[in-house]
């Protein structure tokens, strides 16, 4: 039995996904404690039983984890000329795992290991092979290991389910910006739709012609993506759009305060850029799904300086109690987010 989950985070947030871990782990029982530095990049949150706590604990409803391993050792003190014999006898008696993924905190410390990472896996992926730690191809239905290197002598190991864990290396999914997107923003559209909905929830809600607005919408970077999905979008800003994307014929750009403007009748969508403060934002999301303004909502929430997982809780609990419905709500600070974490919800 393992006494300790490893997760993922932004570096800087470490207090935050402590303070969320440490929460959430007592509404359900467990008592448990964070040990984490400031900028590392990850944390360990040791409990008496990592596996109920990972249960309880599901990764999708975590704001803060990038990713979640339950933890299977800490190797201290690796000798350079030989890191692969430790890690063997750390797996003996552990079973057998369907992938593995060399890893490494996404931090200014972690970064430079990338390399150092790349090339051991190269080197240890055929040894677990052979000794039967590993399945000659990825087998989905089998754990993943996770070999993270925080340091050149030292590595944390950990194993996840695909069903209960970020898909990608470091939960961090590889997009790029397309040369014709408005703004950078556009990659947290994209991020957002790929992380907080299921392939079959992408599927059924998103088909051209839908109808979406945009709020605070210049210069278009959202309204951009969900034109590349082919729906209709209001484009609601007093500021001026990229004019290629009124070439597109899919954009109607309305000059009007997001905070004012409401549909004639319910769209598919609405999501939300705005930069203001996180309570207003999360009071006028939450009466567009109580008027039944549209169906389905993603926006932002611009964080404060301290006490963010507070401020995350209450916002979130706020915009659940005003939306005035049953939700199916779902929040994360992705990769591409800094100061602010993103939200999805829809009507359950």
């Amino acid at each position: 039995m393992s006494d300790a989950l490893l997760c993922y985070c932004r570096a800087g947030f470490e207090p935050e996904l402590a303070a969320e871990l440490t929460e959430r782990a007592a509404l359900a029982g467990i008592a448990g404690y964070a040990r984490a530095s400031r900028d590392d990049g990850y944390l360990v949150f040791h409990a008496d039983d990592a596996d109920a706590l990972s249960q309880a604990l599901p990764w999708r409803q975590l704001v803060y984890a990038r990713q979640k391993a339950v933890l299977i050792a800490e190797l201290d003190g690796l000798d350079p000329r030989d890191r692969i014999t430790p890690v063997l006898a750390a797996l003996e008696g552990r079973g057998r795992y369907g992938d593995l993924w060399m890893e490494h905190p996404d931090s200014d410390a972690g970064k430079p290991l990338s390399g150092l990472a790349r090339s051991f896996g190269n080197a240890l992926r055929p040894v677990l092979r052979q000794r039967g730690f590993l399945t000659a191809q990825p087998d989905p239905r089998l754990s993943r290991l996770h070999v993270c290197f925080v340091a050149g002598e030292r590595v944390l190991l950990g194993r996840s389910r695909p069903e209960d864990s970020a898909p990608w290396p470091l939960g961090i999914p590889r997009l790029k910006l397309h040369a014709g997107a408005p703004s950078r923003s556009a990659l947290k559209l994209e991020e957002a739709l790929l992380s907080l909905l299921s392939e079959r929830e992408r599927g059924a809600w998103i088909k051209p012609g839908m109808q979406a607005a945009d709020l605070g919408a210049a210069p278009g970077g959202w309204t951009w993506v969900l034109t590349r999905h082919h729906l209709r979008v209001a484009a609601i800003d007093n500021g001026p759009l990229q004019p290629q994307l009124l070439d597109t014929g899919l954009v109607q750009h309305l000059q009007a305060d997001g905070f004012r403007w409401s549909p004639e009748r319910t769209l598919d969508w609405m999501v939300c850029d705005m930069v203001e403060q996180p309570r207003r934002v999360a009071e006028r999301m939450a009466t567009w799904l109580r008027e039944d303004w549209c169906r389905h909502t993603l926006f932002n929430l611009k964080l404060p300086m301290k006490k963010r997982w507070q401020e995350t809780r209450q916002c979130l609990e706020l915009f659940a109690d005003q939306a005035g419905r049953p939700l199916t709500l779902r929040a994360r600070q992705l990769y591409h987010d800094r100061e602010e974490i993103t939200v999805f919800a829809t009507a359950a």
